[in-house]
């Protein structure tokens, strides 16, 4: 008699965040290709079950390695290739409790930048982060102010300072909408 499917736990979604993404299969037994998120690409499998962004159960990783630009994880709920392939583009996320506790002083986690508000270095209140991107050159803070949304560069330089709720900005002239001489 084959054993019963794992039942598929699922997580608070408010809870959750993305340390990762499928982006493919790998052979024929279900090994997901995915791109890693976390400073150490592998430790993607360090932090137990992935859930989707539902809180639905994706993956426990039994084993994972290395390959080319991405991680192989393999795991008991996905057994065939056709069942990796189906979660291609699916986020991979963990409980904020199976993270250390908090990133270095010099750090913060992409999850805790959404909703900030944005303060301009002159005081100036410009809106709230809707989004972190990175389209490979480096990740780009998706700011709306004014019901208008735009994208800066997430560096020292543009944000010296961040605090609970808030970061402060110092972008180069030109970026922010409505900016003029």
């Amino acid at each position: 008699m084959p054993s019963p499917t794992p039942p598929r736990q699922a997580a608070p979604p408010a809870d959750l965040v993305l340390v990762g993404a499928v982006i493919g299969a790998i052979g024929v037994r279900g090994e997901l290709r995915a791109r890693s998120f976390t400073q150490s690409p592998l430790s993607l499998a360090d932090y137990g079950a992935l859930f989707d962004a539902n809180g639905e159960l994706v993956l426990t990783p039994k084993r994972a390695r290395a390959v080319k630009d991405a991680v192989a994880l393999a795991g008991p709920e996905v057994t065939s290739r056709e069942a990796a392939e189906a979660l291609r583009g699916t986020g991979l996320h963990v409980p904020r409790a199976a993270l250390p506790p908090s990133p270095d002083a010099d750090e913060i986690y992409v999850a805790d930048l959404i909703g900030r508000a944005v303060l301009h270095v002159d005081g100036r209140a410009l809106g709230h982060i809707q989004d972190v991107r990175n389209f490979g050159a480096g990740d780009l803070l998706e700011i709306e102010t004014d019901g208008v949304r735009w994208l800066m560069p997430f560096s020292a330089e543009n944000v010296p300072h961040i605090e609970a709720g808030a970061i402060h900005i110092d972008p180069p002239f030109g970026l922010i909408p409505g900016d003029t001489p």
